[in-house]
């Protein structure tokens, strides 16, 4: 039985490509984590390609928006290969899903007009827009939508695709409406649709994604140069508010310096993301350009290997905690620049709690437990990949538990395959530092023992459940307790919450100071 919910009538926001759209007001949520979470399976570059379609407009140089990034995609199939940077390309500028984020982290409309849920929490009811049309030319309607959602279960490799298995079944009750029956209610199942496991595929368009991606956006697949470049141009038959930018290239670059001196010399014409923090001095008294600041999911994280080795002992992963100052380690290795969290949860999740005081900085309590641990003297590993975060912070790492008394062994993998394969995937290391930028990913990283920090605690997992499947209430209650529990174990240490730091010519407009979702959406960029 319908719920007679309330409706709220929205003005034209941003996201909602000037729309008047609605949604439901009880259905912002937590997504348990997103998939493949870290902010590191930015996978190298695979094979060049463009989408068959040829719809693009092309356009001047002057219509060209140029942004400069640090790691490109392995393909640009997020169906099969899991890691951050093709979400980033290519969710919300080129697919795009029944709902999305917008930049204060609220669900919004977008393929879907409206919604609404029943009231035993398990039946939700979508409205479709009535004129979308792929890229490839076919029409997008219900038997799309329910394509999409369903292919995530059947046709999926990554570790994603588990967040659709609270679905139960889809129906296209018409063109432009669509209805979804989850197993039992779920607090998580809506945010998760906006992100990548939500986005819309066509019927026909999906035989060849690795290179030919086939979305409704804004934007279409135009050219990839392997080691180089994604070009995306503006789709000329998109059905909402098309983007000012005839063209958009993501510039990808290995240094960081190169990508600086790009934009010095207008190579480029923004940063998407900037590293190191410490640089933007060359930037920011130039009233060529201005900097932009502002909040990410991206956990800095010292990973611990829970499963073998020395960090299986909890009092080596207590004496590790204790032993990092994470104010002077922040003021170091990124000038200052994040935020000091202490949890797997961020600020802009409504569950975050303060939990820096754990374990403060003690080095006198750091070497006490290393003691009593018995494993005073074993090497510990710390085994990084070469990403200007962890190159820079793992050094500072190193020495802080050296004054405490432990040995370390500092190693570089080559990110990201020789990382991937020894770190994440053979779990090979002892400790590792990587972003995890997926939003909501506690689930993920802590929540599946077979994950690369090899994490096992049944009661950690409970509270997941409790809190996916109880009141919202509940939620927030259960998902407190887990991040405390988390903590208390010492499953890891949450060194810092990277910024978002964009650096752009003065005349760019539109670019998302808060990176929380998985897109870098470029839909609302424009020139003042």
């Amino acid at each position: 039985m319908a719920r007679d919910t309330k409706v709220v009538r929205l003005a034209v926001i941003p996201g909602a490509r000037g729309r008047t759209l609605r949604h439901d007001k009880q259905l912002t949520r937590h997504i348990g984590t997103v998939a493949a979470t870290l902010a590191c399976l930015l996978l190298a570059a695979c094979s060049a390609g463009s989408t068959a379609s040829g719809n693009g407009t092309g356009g001047s140089a002057g219509d060209t928006l140029k942004v400069g990034l640090i790691a490109e995609p392995g393909s640009l199939d997020f169906t099969k290969t899991d890691g951050a940077a093709i979400p980033q390309a290519l969710l919300y500028n080129v697919y795009e899903n029944l709902v999305r984020l917008d930049q204060s982290g609220k669900i919004q409309p977008d393929l879907a007009t409206s919604w609404n849920m029943s009231t035993d929490r398990k039946t939700y009811t979508f409205q479709l827009v009535k004129n979308a049309k792929f890229s490839n030319g076919a029409p997008f309607t219900a038997e799309d939508a329910k394509f999409s959602i369903e292919r995530v279960k059947s046709d999926w490799t990554v570790s994603l695709k588990s967040r659709m298995d609270d679905v139960d079944t889809v129906q296209a009750v018409s063109p432009t409406e669509l209805k979804v029956t989850l197993k039992a209610p779920s607090n998580d199942w809506l945010y998760w649709m906006t992100t990548r496991v939500g986005a819309m595929f066509s019927r026909t368009g999906v035989s060849n994604l690795a290179t030919e991606p086939v979305g409704t956006g804004p934007y279409v697949m135009k050219k990839w140069t392997r080691g180089d470049s994604i070009t995306l141009d503006r789709n000329a038959g998109y059905w909402g508010r098309k983007p000012q930018f005839a063209s958009v290239v993501l510039k990808y670059y290995k240094d960081p310096t190169a990508m600086q001196n790009a934009l010095l010399t207008g190579t480029i014409n923004a940063i998407g993301t900037f590293q190191p923090p410490d640089a933007l001095s060359r930037f920011q008294n130039n009233p060529k350009y201005k900097v932009i600041e502002g909040s990410t999911n991206g956990e800095v994280v010292l990973s611990f290997n829970n499963g073998s080795g020395p960090l299986k002992n909890p009092k080596v992963r207590q004496a590790v905690r204790y032993a990092i100052d994470h104010k002077a380690l922040m003021d170091t290795c990124w000038a200052g620049r994040g935020k000091l969290i202490g949890s797997m949860v961020p600020p802009t999740d409504p569950w975050y709690q303060d939990l820096t005081n754990d374990y403060p900085f003690d080095r006198s309590k750091a070497k006490q437990l290393l003691q009593e641990s018995g494993e005073a003297g074993t090497t510990l590993r710390l085994r990084l990949p070469t990403l200007p975060y962890a190159t820079a912070c793992g050094t500072v790492v190193k020495s802080q538990l050296e004054q405490a008394g432990f040995k370390v062994k500092l190693d570089q993998l080559e990110f990201p395959a020789a990382w991937l394969t020894t770190v994440f995937k053979n779990a090979d290391y002892d400790m590792s530092i990587i972003a995890h930028v997926e939003p909501r990913d506690i689930e993920t990283v802590f929540g599946d023992k077979t994950y690369y920090t090899r994490y096992d605690n049944p009661e950690f997992r409970a509270l997941l459940k409790k809190a996916d499947e109880g009141t919202q209430e509940e939620q927030i209650t259960s998902m407190q307790a887990a991040a405390r529990l988390l903590s208390k174990d010492a499953a890891a240490d949450w060194l810092f919450l990277l910024p978002n730091l964009m650096v752009a010519e003065k005349g760019i407009t539109g670019l998302p100071a808060n990176y929380i979702s998985e897109s870098l959406d470029l839909t609302g960029v424009g020139r003042s």
